[in-house]
């Protein structure tokens, strides 16, 4: 029988992330050890948005740099060599036939995906396809996009969406203190209560208070939705990395973990 993979939402925060000791970090090393290793993973990152769907067919992705400068040497000096999976690629582009979806060979992997993934499989010896977000499509759409991914992880193959539920780099540059704002906290256990209870109120997450505030990047909250709509019957989330800071939260959940 083969082993149904989990599906994940991380919340990634700075690209730091990927070079320092972090409880983040931490976190998301130790969850992979709750599992078995994957055949490949399937990201949807926060970071490669496009019009129309496109999912990644390199056989050897690139890793992608793409944040701005001001950001140390050894950041841009990281490489994460993950094979890509063209086949998969294939049936991913098959599986989302109803929503126009394209092979990608000009992406790699962004630091939504490698920034992440490097502490979980720090041998870079899993594949790694990458779906992109969709611009022009509402929430409900990409839950259904989510949905047809979801067979996926019959095939131990790991769904990951990479993004924050609460997101709001302004705040974060100009907060007064170290101190996470009231709304950060108001507004990551409103969506984690919903989660775990109301999935509709996730995917209607601008209409929940404080979403103006704490989430106005649809982009990097649409994973939480990849990941809800990866869920199969009867599972529960599992959170960990309940972690805030001025403008972010860190707040990643599982599903299908052995017990």
């Amino acid at each position: 029988m083969t082993t149904r993979a989990p599906a994940l939402f991380v919340g990634h925060g700075s690209p730091m992330n990927a070079i320092e000791d972090t409880p983040s970090v931490r976190g998301w090393a130790e969850i992979a050890q709750r599992f078995p290793k994957p055949s490949a993973i399937v990201c949807i990152s926060a970071h490669w948005v496009t019009e129309g769907v496109k999912v990644t067919s390199n056989a050897q992705p690139r890793t992608i740099h793409d944040f701005g400068r001001g950001f140390p040497q050894a950041l841009f000096d990281v490489q994460y060599p993950a094979p890509g999976d063209p086949d998969l690629a294939r049936a991913i582009v098959e599986k989302l036939t109803a929503f126009g979806a394209e092979l990608d060979d000009s992406w790699g992997l962004d630091h939504g995906t490698w920034s992440v993934v490097k502490h979980m499989y720090p041998n870079a010896d899993v594949s790694i396809v990458q779906v992109s977000l969709d611009f022009r499509r509402p929430p409900a759409e990409h839950y259904k996009i989510a949905r047809a991914l979801a067979d996926l992880r019959n095939d131990n193959i790991l769904v990951i969406g990479s993004g924050n539920i609460v997101h709001n780099l302004p705040a974060f540059f100009r907060a007064p203190s170290p101190d996470p704002q009231a709304w950060v906290a108001t507004y990551d256990e409103r969506i984690v209560a919903a989660v775990a209870n109301d999935p509709s109120k996730v995917v209607n997450y601008t209409a929940q208070p404080d979403a103006e505030i704490a989430a106005p990047d649809w982009e990097h909250f649409t994973p939480v939705i990849y990941a809800l709509g990866a869920q199969r019957e009867g599972e529960t989330p599992t959170f960990f990395n309940r972690h805030y800071y001025p403008g972010i939260s860190m707040t990643a959940f599982a599903y299908g973990l052995p017990q």
